[in-house]
This record gives structure tokens, C-alpha cells and sequence, in this order.
């Protein structure tokens, strides 16, 4: 059986068995806050338990390296959605030790994309879309200063409101000790 199918298979029983009445809640953030953070598998649980942040508590938006890659896109939409529509009042950027974003260059992702059978044109496809795939494949050098560029982009965005605080933090990905990021430019 295929892994969909065994996924498939749990959710009829989940679901017949009532078992997404505990999950119960609204669309509305208990507590008012938004986090950016990384689609790091070792977060998806760690970071909610680690801040005592329960189902219902917070949006919570993942990428990799916990970065916004450009000012007007889809991470940005969702900040700007949970602050005007959800209610959210505050935004945590938590980025984390130990992040495979950290060091990536565009060459080693462009190079196995090759290997997948993506090929120059449709490379330059996206090139010629106006995208800077080298910036756009990148990593950072060093989380912290990744993460103090996202809150200071956020911060600076011409549509969010004075009133929003924005903090930046990195976690550890093994214990979930978080470590506030203090920037004097925040």
C-alpha cells in the first residue's frame, strides 16, 4: 500500500471515529499572535509545546529558513490577512539553529534540480519571469542576521500598522530553548 493510501485509510477512521472533535476551535488566534517559522520537521510539534501554544492559540506560517524572499508575496499576504481579518497583534519570526538554510547556495539546489530532468530552458523561464534565482535559491549566512532582516521587513512594510509587535527569536531545534533576538534597528 502506498503511503496516500495508509494516510486515506487513517483519516476515514479518524474521521468516522470523531476523533477532530478535541481540534475543535475557530478561525480567530486565541492569543492574537502570528509566527513565521521553519518548515523544519523537528519544529512541528517541538515549537507549539515548547511555548505552551495550543490548537486554536496562533496562525502559524512555515517556510524554509523562516525568511520572507520578497516583500509583496504569499508569506507577507498571510502576515497582512492575520493582522486584518484574524485580529493578530503581534508577530514572532522564530528561525532555529541548525538550519539547513544556512549556507545554501542556489548552485546545489539548480544542480539537482538538473538531475531530476529540469532543464536550462525551463530555468530561464523563470529567469526571464523577472525572478533572480541565485537570490531566490539562496540560504542565509547567519540566523541571526536572517532572522533581524525578516522582522525589520516586517516592521518596515508600508501596510503594516504602528500597533503590530514584531519580535525575532531562534530555537533550538533539539530542546526548544528559545532565544529572544535583540536588534537595535527593531
Amino acid at each position: 500500500m502506498s503511503l496516500i493510501n495508509e494516510i486515506l485509510e487513517f483519516n476515514k477512521i479518524f474521521v468516522d471515529g470523531k476523533r477532530y472533535e478535541t481540534f475543535d476551535t475557530t478561525r480567530f488566534p486565541d492569543k492574537k499572535i502570528a509566527v513565521l517559522s521553519c518548515m523544519d520537521t523537528r519544529l512541528t510539534e517541538l515549537l507549539p509545546a515548547a511555548l505552551n501554544f495550543k490548537n486554536g492559540d496562533i496562525k502559524i506560517i512555515t517556510n524554509a529558513g523562516a525568511m520572507i524572499t520578497h516583500p509583496y508575496g504569499s508569506v507577507m499576504r498571510s502576515l497582512l490577512v492575520a493582522v486584518y481579518e484574524l485580529g493578530v497583534n503581534e508577530i514572532m519570526v522564530i528561525g532555529h539553529y541548525g538550519c539547513g538554510m544556512k549556507g545554501l547556495e542556489a548552485s546545489s539546489l539548480l544542480e539537482k534540480m538538473e538531475k531530476k530532468g529540469i532543464t536550462q530552458d525551463e530555468i530561464h523561464i523563470v529567469q526571464s519571469d523577472g525572478i533572480d534565482i541565485e537570490k531566490w535559491l539562496s540560504g542565509f549566512d547567519n540566523p541571526v542576521t536572517s532572522v533581524s532582516e525578516t522582522v525589520s521587513l516586517i516592521m518596515n512594510h508600508p501596510l503594516i500598522p504602528a500597533d503590530v509587535n514584531v519580535y525575532g527569536f531562534l530555537i533550538d531545534p533539539h530542546t526548544g530553548k528559545l532565544d529572544r533576538i535583540e536588534n537595535e534597528s527593531f
